[in-house]
């Protein structure tokens, strides 16, 4: 039998260059696409993105509605030939509208690449937006958001966005029933018309690429131009809430959900790889101190966790966790008392070590198949950043000190700046 060695954790190593073999190519009318040729299945997988998301949006759900019934019909198709024609085909398709972009991903087998962009073309830039079809999806989506305005998990997280950001910016914007009742085929077909366009397309293929990809889409996109370009309005001013502390009573929750955190950094700052690490070490990860204190030593919760994320304008870091109301008070307590701790007291080697490896091993799988090749690369081309940026991670992982994580605490997670979002 072999022993197990259950001390050391493992180590991941890292390659000495982190590369994604990203070919850029420019179509006739000036639409890019970057190419990641790797993995060994004769699989695509194809994103296209647009600058559509919510920060374009005049009205609460305009971005996420237009999104959504792209695929309910066009001027070739029903959404029921729409959908019998990509079963057919075996062609999966996955919409998406975040903060800042918005379009679609699409897998189907190589052999299908020339059908695939047919129904893409038609799907992103000839959609009908039926009546009937909208006001199907507005009824599932007001019952959807009722059902998850009862989860107080749910409320503070809104509550948390409009409190950091501002009740008047898209990235706090709340969404309320009457704004269910606003959405007509004629503010999506506006709003679809701004931002779906040719010239804001970027596509970001990967996978065992077919030979004649960039000649296929030539003939589908090449020739595509628009009558008129919108310009767009300059960015919406962000500014947080002057109430750091808030609480939204919910009768019968029989937890309080937490949300404490503030806006931040994103990735263009180069103190993101130390606070991505700092991070990790306060609640980023299983093993990670939150956890041990607030889940394994006091038994308030069955998951405590923290993230640092990126927006285009702006970054946010936030604490979630939901605990019984007897202990509420107390959890809170804990959590500012590991916030002070990352202030004042310098990290051991060994628990260094420790996250070191963890995010090692996250990096490594970052970079596993086309398709993590894919999204790791979105992940710096949306904020116009290159392959350094994994560089300068990969290296703060590595050389990160007790002193600099100290600097981070104080400087990013100063207590008088964070919000405390409670629901329950």
């Amino acid at each position: 039998m072999i022993g197990l060695q259950r001390i050391q954790p493992p180590v991941f190593p890292f390659s000495a260059e982190i590369k994604v073999p990203a070919e850029q190519v420019s179509l006739g009318n000036g639409i890019t696409l970057f190419l990641i040729n790797a993995g060994t299945e004769d699989v695509m997988r194809i994103e296209f993105i647009f600058r559509a998301g919510m920060v374009q949006e005049y009205l609460p759900l305009l971005a996420t509605s237009s999104n959504m019934m792209l695929t309910e019909g066009s001027e070739k198709y029903t959404s029921e030939e729409l959908n019998a024609i990509l079963d057919y085909y075996g062609i999966f398709l996955n919409l998406s509208a975040e903060k800042d972009t918005a379009g679609l991903t699409v897998y189907f087998l190589n052999k299908h690449i020339g059908k695939a962009l047919e129904l893409i073309r038609e799907i992103l830039f000839h959609p009908v937006f039926p009546e009937k079809e909208l006001d199907v999806l507005m009824k599932k989506r007001l019952s959807w958001y009722r059902i998850n305005r009862e989860k107080v998990q749910n409320i503070a997280t809104d509550q948390f966005f409009e409190s950091v950001f501002g009740s008047h910016h898209p990235y706090g914007r709340q969404m309320h029933e009457k704004d269910f009742e606003r959405m007509t085929p004629t503010i999506l077909r506006d709003f679809h018309s701004k931002f779906y366009v040719p010239e804001k397309m970027t596509a970001i293929v990967s996978g065992r690429i077919h030979e004649e990809t960039i000649d296929l889409f030539e003939k589908y996109f090449g020739g595509l131009h628009s009558k008129v370009i919108y310009i767009e309005d300059s960015a919406s001013f962000i500014k947080g809430e002057s109430e750091k502390k808030k609480h939204i009573k919910k009768s019968r929750a029989i937890q309080t959900a937490f949300r404490i955190g503030s806006s931040t950094i994103n990735k263009r700052h180069p103190d993101y790889p130390g606070l991505k690490f700092l991070n990790v070490l306060l609640g980023g990860y299983f093993g990670s101190r939150l956890m041990k204190n607030i889940r394994e030593e006091k038994g308030f919760t069955y998951g405590i966790h923290s993230s640092v994320s990126s927006f285009d304008l702006s970054g946010f870091k936030v604490i979630s966790t939901e605990v019984g109301k007897k202990n509420a008070e107390q959890a809170a307590d804990e959590i500012y008392k590991e916030i002070r701790l990352l202030q004042t007291t310098p990290v051991s080697n060994e628990e260094l070590e420790v996250v070191r490896n963890y995010m090692s091993g996250e990096m490594v799988r970052m970079f596993d198949g086309p398709f993590a090749l894919a999204e790791s690369f979105k992940a710096i081309w949306e904020f116009g950043l290159d392959f350094d940026y994994f560089k300068r991670l990969m290296n703060t992982v590595r050389t990160i000190t007790s002193e600099e994580l100290l600097r981070l605490a104080g400087t990013y997670y100063k207590i008088e700046d964070l919000y405390e979002i409670t629901a329950g």
